[in-house]
């Protein structure tokens, strides 16, 4: 099957349900050591490490079908860039392509309901998402992330997702990178609650400054790995609200805990909310903002992906 639009996904659907925490989960699973260049993206090679990725996304999928809900996949690419695909020995494999074959593949074992899954090829930066320090210059990262953006438009995914993005300046040179490919893109901050990315930029100036100097800009914005109350919170924030915020971002991927980032980023648990707690605060942006793409990130799982299908399943 060919490629499916995703501006015309977006339009046609009120609500779109979001996978939950992938990596994250596997980081938990017991024989599933994550690779320390490329994390999870060669698990496709390995008999039973794909089995578990299979078994994840299976779940996820499960969930989008029994509620009749349009669904957000991602690709196991998030650590998949030129650099660390050399790092880890498998410069001989493509692993971007290969990871698109392997989700579209489960896609398509869903008969008429993969119709309502879209796949989307994602990308992050090169360094620590929470450590905005480590952000490349706008430049250095048109640069480096070409080459992955570019395996990922070829592979025929639905659209690019460059995720958990801590500062502006590398999140203007992957938007350059992402629309010389021509392809559909969208861009995802990690928010704090004062309303602004992890480098201190607010963020309707974040969005302003792509907006203006990228062509074509990004389709529309996400924000991920935020706490819903931060999410809210930054949407709102007294001196920042700007109706681009609103306009531009469409939806949040959300984990669990109440962290900033650097408390999570030194976290050595998991640390997560109910399941029901916060399927039901996530459906809310919904109906209080208007958000179409609802999902998960760190901390949740099948259980708290089940609960979000069930509280959005009236907005659908």
């Amino acid at each position: 099957m060919g490629r499916r639009p995703f501006a015309q996904f977006l339009q046609q659907y009120r609500c779109i349900l979001g996978e939950g925490a992938v990596i994250e989960r596997l980081r938990r699973t017991e024989g599933c050591e994550l690779d320390p260049w490329v994390v999870n993206s060669a698990f496709i090679y390995d008999s039973i490490k794909r089995s578990v990725l299979e078994e994840i996304y299976r779940q996820y999928l499960n969930i989008g079908q029994e509620f009749d809900l349009p669904l957000l996949l991602s690709t196991p690419t998030w650590r998949a860039s030129q650099e660390r695909i050399k790092q880890a020995g498998y410069a001989g494999r493509d692993l971007n392509g290969d990871n698109f074959l392997f989700l579209d593949g489960l896609r398509q074992s869903y008969g008429d309901y993969a119709d309502k899954v879209t796949i989307c090829g994602l990308m992050s930066c090169r360094g620590n998402a929470y450590d905005p320090t480590e952000a490349l210059s706008e430049h250095a990262a048109s640069q480096f992330h070409a080459w992955q953006a570019e395996k990922l438009a070829a592979s025929g995914v639905d659209f690019l997702l460059a995720a958990t993005l801590p500062a502006l300046s590398e999140a203007i040179g992957l938007a350059r990178a992402l629309a010389t490919t021509g392809l559909t893109y969208l861009i995802s901050f990690v928010a704090r609650p004062e309303g602004t990315l992890l480098d201190g930029t607010p963020l309707h100036t974040a969005i302003e400054t792509i907006d203006s100097r990228v062509s074509p800009q990004p389709l529309a914005y996400l924000v991920n790995c935020t706490h819903v109350s931060f999410f809210s919170s930054a949407l709102v924030k007294e001196g920042l609200v700007s109706p681009i915020v609103q306009k531009r971002i469409v939806g949040l991927l959300a984990n669990t805990a109440a962290l900033s980032p650097e408390e999570l980023d030194e976290s050595t648990t998991l640390v997560e909310e109910s399941p029901e707690t916060f399927g039901k605060a996530v459906a809310t942006l919904q109906d209080e903002f208007g958000m179409q793409i609802l999902g998960g990130c760190c901390g949740t799982d099948q259980r708290h992906i089940r609960c979000l299908a069930e509280a959005l399943k009236p907005f659908s």
